[in-house]
């Protein structure tokens, strides 16, 4: 999948650390992906006037103040599974009853904020995920309306549903395929880089952006679900995997682009292509 300018610039910038990233680094990268400049110079300045990107000296940029809530939740990917803890077979509920659905950014950001904290739709305006995770409701409250929930919304521990409500919310994320997901991307990733010493730089660096950035992906929304509804053994070897991808992308990107001193340009700022879409930085 080829990527738009401005995902591309929002990954390398928080890839770059906090560190300012030159516009000709931006340009050269982007190139890559058969991505003219003016589309560059366009996205730098259509990302520098919704606040996602901020100028720090002539051509060069790095992240805005928009960006910083989100592209700080999206960066925690490796350290997620320290966010779980033992399932009793609670839930975790969020109530959008009564909320406006006529404001499509407000819609969009309530969206994303429940899509990357695992929550599915169990009956309208009712979201429903494991309560598996540290910190538990009030956790969950805190980080949703970080991620733009509106602060109306009901954040709730539910117990003792009855047999059939408990077993139609544990078929929720069934179509997901998980452990399949697990699985498949990590022979994906293992088997690129036992031939990656053979591809030129520019060609590792291109495919490694793009198998990175969607493993990254798959794990930024990964619903952190307990056992039995997924095998978190294959989650956590998962992880590490792409850990380790992560690590070989950063050292291919690092020789393309020096200025890339603190993560491989994969880590995905903009989440997009999972579902529910997330267009971006609605704000």
């Amino acid at each position: 999948m080829i990527p738009t300018p401005k995902n591309l610039i929002l990954n390398l910038l928080l890839a770059a650390g906090g560190e300012p990233f030159s516009a000709s680094d931006a340009v050269s990268s982007c190139q890559l992906f058969g991505i003219r400049e003016n589309s560059v110079r366009v996205a730098l300045v259509r990302l520098n006037t919704a606040g996602l990107i901020e100028s720090v000296g002539r051509g060069a940029y790095r992240l805005g103040p928009q960006a910083a809530t989100l592209a700080a939740d999206v960066s925690s990917w490796r350290h997620a599974e320290q966010r779980v803890c033992d399932w009793d077979g609670g839930w975790l509920m969020v109530s959008t009853a009564g909320l406006r659905r006529s404001d499509r950014g407000a819609l969009r950001l309530r969206e994303r904020a429940l899509a990357l904290a695992g929550f599915e739709t169990l009956a309208p305006e009712l979201h429903v995920r494991p309560d598996n995770l540290v910190g538990h409701a009030e956790a969950a409250r805190h980080r949703l309306h970080q991620l733009g929930l509106e602060a109306d919304a009901h954040v709730f521990v539910a117990r003792e549903l009855s047999p059939d409500l408990d077993q139609k919310a544990r078929q929720l994320w069934a179509d997901k395929h998980l452990d399949q997901g697990y699985a498949r991307t990590r022979r994906k990733l293992e088997a690129w880089l036992q031939s990656a010493d053979q591809l030129d730089l520019e060609t590792a660096a291109r495919e490694s952006y793009v198998l990175g950035n969607e493993a990254i992906r798959q794990l930024v929304f990964d619903p952190l679900l307990p056992h039995p509804l997924v095998d978190a053994d294959a989650r956590a070897g998962f992880r590490e995997a792409v850990i380790a991808f992560d690590a070989a992308g950063h050292r291919i990107w690092q020789r393309l682009l020096p200025s890339l001193s603190a993560a491989h340009p994969s880590s995905p700022v903009v989440p997009s292509g999972a579902k529910p879409p997330a267009r971006g930085w609605s704000h």
